[in-house]
């Protein structure tokens, strides 16, 4: 089995190329460009750098969600467009479990936060048993203080991932009281080789979707529906 990963759910662009014995290639970007100008182009290299043809790939692998709602438009639509197109499943995986998935075998709370502006952050509570990953708070989103209060009712270790840490270090260092701690550069963003490791034990779950059924989940309304809605709500008021 050999899986395409694919993540353009933040500022991070990252794809990759596994079977289910080791990382073939991966593609990582965290700069100032857009996805729709290196998606295409990283997937297009990393294939051609290892010479992958197209109809060798088994399934790919995506981050469904949340995350950045044109990020995850892109990615999911590159992986719709390559699943239709190959006739192959796409292994939607929630973006902040891949997240929480570098940290493999820690032996903190793994925290991953993700920022989504207004004090607000994209989140899930993780722990591993041995290799095993547990959720105990499943992914969503929520103020920065109500993430605080969780952890510190857990009262165990915990390690922080993710581009909301810069956003909200100051504030977790001056109100938590639980032991706490930031995962290093090498594995502190999004990382498609994650991705392809946890995707794999979804395949052989059975959690797999057709192309025509994968759609994003983005946890809450964009922006524009957002303004729309308040629209709405002034003028009927």
């Amino acid at each position: 089995m050999k899986i395409l990963a694919i993540d353009s759910s933040s500022m991070v662009a990252t794809v990759a190329i596994a079977t289910e014995e080791m990382l073939i290639a991966e593609y990582t970007v965290n700069y100032k460009k857009t996805h729709s100008q290196t998606l295409l182009p990283m997937i297009d290299e990393i294939m051609k750098m290892t010479e992958t043809e197209r109809d060798s790939i088994s399934a790919i692998a995506v981050t469904g969600g949340p995350g950045s709602y044109t990020g995850l438009r892109i990615g999911s639509a590159t992986a719709k467009g390559m699943g239709l197109a190959l006739n192959i499943p796409i292994i939607n995986v929630p973006t902040v479990d891949a997240l929480a998935y570098n940290l493999y075998s820690s032996q903190y709370i793994i925290c991953p936060i993700m920022d989504a502006r207004r004090g607000q952050v994209y989140t899930g509570i993780y722990r591993f048993r041995g290799t095993q990953m547990e959720i105990l708070h499943s992914q969503c989103i929520m103020m920065i203080e109500d993430l605080i209060y969780e952890l510190d009712k857990i009262g165990m270790p915990v390690m922080f991932l993710g581009d909301g840490v810069p956003v909200h270090q100051n504030l977790i260092d001056t109100t938590m009281a639980s032991e706490h701690h930031y995962a290093p550069l090498s594995m502190n963003r999004h990382k498609a080789s994650a991705l392809a490791a946890l995707a794999i034990q979804y395949y052989r779950q059975g959690k797999t979707e057709t192309a025509e059924q994968h759609q994003p989940d983005y946890l809450r309304a964009s922006q524009a529906e957002r303004e729309l809605q308040k629209k709405k709500e002034e003028t009927h008021s």
